[in-house]
């Protein structure tokens, strides 16, 4: 396939991510390094981050960590933790680009009851868990160019949250009685993701930055049929992320 057939392509390729429907790149494709840091057109991207979770004050009455605080003791804000992911960009002109990525976070929380003890005296204790990977299709702004040593950018898109939530270890029934329980809902949501950052191009074939990102979501646990307190679990945060870009 011809250089230029391929840029096509690709373009039609990310028109179709950006409306959330994702297809296989062609597998015969020939893709050739240029040796100059300006030509580059697509990039294969690595990051590191760490994801900030909504506060409570942000989280709405009918969500499962808000409403476990009635009688579980734990801070929401432990549920922040490490990010990792990958990426694929294709540049769209000099100041535009498309991206697909993958990311993956997963924290798991201790809690304890408040108010109860066992009859021994010991903790009623509980393991909470929430797992998010989130799958996005974004397009990138970059104001002075993708030709530059120092790159800006802001971008938007969608994202496609597969996630997993479940309580596990002690609980307490209504008659006060203790007993061991697994509790899990996990599911699939689409939200809007918004970013911003800038890279630096450290050579010929690297680019180095940092990135913030913004997605939001909100799952369905299934409420007090399924075990939970909560009705939702919301699924938005920030993530701060560095990240490394392989040019080609």
């Amino acid at each position: 396939m011809s250089t230029n057939r391929w840029r096509r392509v690709s373009q039609v390729f990310l028109g179709v991510m950006a409306a959330a429907i994702l297809a296989p790149a062609p597998a015969q494709a020939q893709i050739v390094r240029v040796g100059s840091s300006s030509d580059w057109n697509q990039a294969i991207g690595f990051n590191l981050g760490y994801f900030v979770v909504k506060g409570d004050d942000k989280r709405g009455e009918d969500d499962v960590l808000f409403r476990n605080q009635d009688s579980l003791i734990f801070d929401t804000k432990d549920f922040n933790g490490a990010t990792i992911g990958a990426e694929w960009l294709i540049g769209l002109g000099d100041y535009l680009e498309g991206g697909v990525g993958v990311g993956y976070y997963q924290k798991s929380v201790p809690s304890i009851y408040g108010a109860l003890v066992q009859d021994d005296g010991t903790e009623i204790e509980q393991d909470l868990k929430l797992r998010i990977v989130p799958i996005t299709a974004t397009v990138r702004f970059l104001p002075i160019g993708r030709r530059n040593s120092v790159q800006p950018y802001v971008g938007a898109g969608i994202g496609f949250f597969n996630w997993r939530y479940s309580e596990t270890g002690e609980f307490v029934d209504f008659n006060n009685d203790v007993f061991r329980a697994n509790f899990e809902a996990d599911g699939n949501e689409i939200g809007p993701v918004v970013l911003g950052g800038v890279r630096v191009a450290a050579s010929d074939a690297w680019l180095v930055g940092g990135e913030i990102k913004w997605q939001d979501a909100k799952g369905d646990t299934g409420g007090i049929d399924e075990g939970f307190l909560g009705d939702k679990i919301h699924l938005g945060g920030w993530t701060t992320s560095l990240t490394v870009h392989f040019k080609f």
